[in-house]
């Protein structure tokens, strides 16, 4: 009986062991799928997933590109900063370090500890501004929990607001937003690099040998202006600008054969170096995205149209008097009336009914072409953001009214820039330089405007604008003939039509008249103290500013015997009883 209990027991053992074996086959099996399938079918997912919780790409900033003047000195710099972030969960765990922190970022412990608390389930915040490295090496010595700094690149303008509207400034982030820092963002910025790193859940790095790609530094961009007479153009301005109490103002200096810009501003102005006045109406720097209609200053060029078709001569007369011309409903007037006048005497004396009367014979055709050939068509091309087009209609759309208008300046609008092309042109014998503000690059042949013989023809005209007799007497420089034009131009009202108190007053010059080197454009907008003529206003910031400007540029006087005026004499002045300015109207 025994011997038939041991021999049935034995199949049941037998199963039983084959049991086990099988579920642990099993077990095995399966681990070494799921092994499988996590090493070689899921390996390329899982390894993207882990990475994405401990290893982190690093960017390393780019030095940003420089931007000199024409002499390398600088108008915009990258230093090296540091900004303080923070893992908001981590700091809170040590309640010292917080307080610690608050006290180095001039922060009340209590308001911190409030602002971190608020964002606890963020990964990181920053908390600070950039900072100098030794002030961040100071925060980062408390040794305080989650708690890093990111290096970066802050910009600094050396120039200040002397320069600002020109050079521009770039964003917390470093691109460029305005001016040449836009303009030329891809040379200035450069490539930045990368490298990764694997960080502890508090975000600490713990191992960064892995790969990397250094940073590419961004190229300087030399500017085409010169500090120096930048400088003394932005002084005079603003002190022209708060003296006539106006509302603002421009002025640009070029070199006549070059086209090169040395001196570009306006008022109101700003400091790029104070992120608060970034916003300010002072950005715009209006010698380029504002326009305006010219007025008087618009006659030399179309006496030099009128000579260069032949139709007039330096000798012809032309009868202005009685000081009125009625053209269909628009009665053009003169202030000071002056008869019979030569060509000469017409921009000296800046005769409307002259003008009128040379753009009627002319005709709108002639009139019209004459503003193209001086590049009144076209846009300037300086690459400059928000650089404001011409307005010229076609002469096709011109009737008398709109000739006669057109001839002495109104009716159609352009930027600063192009009027200093203008006169560039007759100051460089009738070639008219494309204009530059960037160093570098191959420059573009000139365009012929005139004969060289009707620009210097001009030109000698234009020198009895600046003497007593004529309507610039204040823009003359002790030992150098000046050649210019005044123009006193309307401002059109809100309501329609032109303004009877609202100006802007002009003056476009060259300096020496002979073998002109430098071209000067002045721009005083709506001035409101005692007088608001070109002559009055802007003639003696452009003679102040081209003195010093020649000084410097060591350029020769050409023996004028103009006798130098005082500074009080060359400021705007006015008849003590009435309040009426001394000069006639231009």
């Amino acid at each position: 009986m025994s011997a038939i209990r041991n021999f049935s027991a034995q199949p049941v053992q037998g199963w039983r062991h084959l049991l086990v074996v099988g579920v642990l086959g099993l077990g095995a099996a399966i681990v070494l799928g799921r092994a499988f399938q996590l090493q070689v079918l899921e390996r390329d997912f899982l390894t993207r997933e882990g990475n994405k919780r401990h290893i982190r790409t690093m960017t390393i900033p780019a030095h940003r590109g420089a931007i000199r003047d024409r002499r390398g000195e600088p108008l915009a710099l990258s230093a090296p900063v540091e900004t303080i972030w923070v893992v908001p969960s981590a700091l809170l765990e040590s309640p010292p370090h917080v307080t610690a922190l608050a006290r180095l970022l001039d922060r009340r412990a209590d308001e911190f500890e409030k602002f971190l608390r608020a964002r606890i389930e963020r990964k990181f915040v920053y908390v600070s501004d950039a900072l100098s490295p030794a002030d961040a090496q100071r925060i980062l010595s408390l040794k305080a929990p989650g708690v890093f700094s990111e290096p970066s690149y802050a910009r600094y303008y050396p120039a200040g607001e002397v320069a600002s509207q020109l050079v521009g400034f770039t964003g917390r982030d470093g691109n460029g937003l305005e001016g040449i820092e836009k303009a030329q963002e891809t040379l200035l910025a450069g490539h930045a690099g990368e490298r990764r790193v694997i960080r502890d859940r508090q975000g600490r790095v713990v191992e960064d040998n892995l790969e990397s790609r250094e940073a590419q530094p961004g190229d300087n961009v030399q500017l085409t202006i010169d500090l120096r007479i930048q400088y003394l153009a932005y002084r005079e301005l603003k002190d022209a600008v708060a003296q006539n109490r106006a509302r603002g103002g421009l002025i640009a200096v070029a070199d006549s054969a070059t086209g090169e810009i040395l001196a570009i501003a306006a008022q109101p102005g700003f400091n790029p170096n104070n992120p608060g006045e970034r916003a300010s109406k002072g950005t715009r720097n209006q010698a380029i995205v504002d326009s305006f209609e010219p007025g008087s200053t618009v006659k030399p060029l179309l006496v030099a149209q009128a000579l260069e078709l032949g139709i007039y001569q330096p000798s012809s007369l032309i009868d202005t008097s009685p000081g009125t011309l009625k053209v269909g409903a628009l009665t053009v007037r003169d202030v000071h009336p002056q008869g019979v006048v030569d060509l000469a005497t017409l921009l000296s004396k800046s005769s409307n009914v002259g003008a009128a009367k040379i753009g009627m014979t002319l005709g709108a055709e002639a009139v019209w072409s004459g503003y193209q050939r001086f590049g009144f068509g076209e846009p300037i091309y300086t690459g400059f953001p928000g650089e404001v087009a011409p307005l010229l209609r076609h002469f096709s759309d011109w009737g008398l009214i709109a000739t006669a208008t057109a001839s002495y300046g109104y009716g159609f609008s352009l930027n600063a820039l192009h009027l200093l092309r203008a006169y560039a042109a007759l100051a460089n014998d009738g070639l008219m330089p494309q204009i530059k503000l960037v160093r570098g690059g191959r420059p573009l042949p000139p365009q012929r405007a005139v004969s060289a013989n009707t620009a210097r023809e001009v030109r000698r005209m234009l020198e009895q604008v600046v003497t007593p007799a004529g309507t610039a007497r204040r823009a003359a420089i002790h030992g150098y003939r000046v050649a210019g034009k005044t123009g006193t131009v309307r401002k059109v009202s809100e309501t329609g039509g032109y303004a009877g108190n609202r100006h802007q007053s002009l003056f476009v010059g060259m300096v020496p008249a002979e073998h002109p080197r430098l071209v000067g454009l002045v721009m005083i907008d709506e001035p409101s103290a005692e007088g608001y003529y070109g002559g009055l206003v802007a003639a003696p910031v452009f003679s102040r500013v081209m003195q010093d400007a020649a000084r410097l540029l060591q350029i020769s006087p050409d023996g004028s015997d103009v006798p130098e005026l005082t500074p009080e004499a060359s400021r705007t002045v006015a008849l003590p009883s009435t309040g009426v300015a001394t000069e006639p109207r231009t």
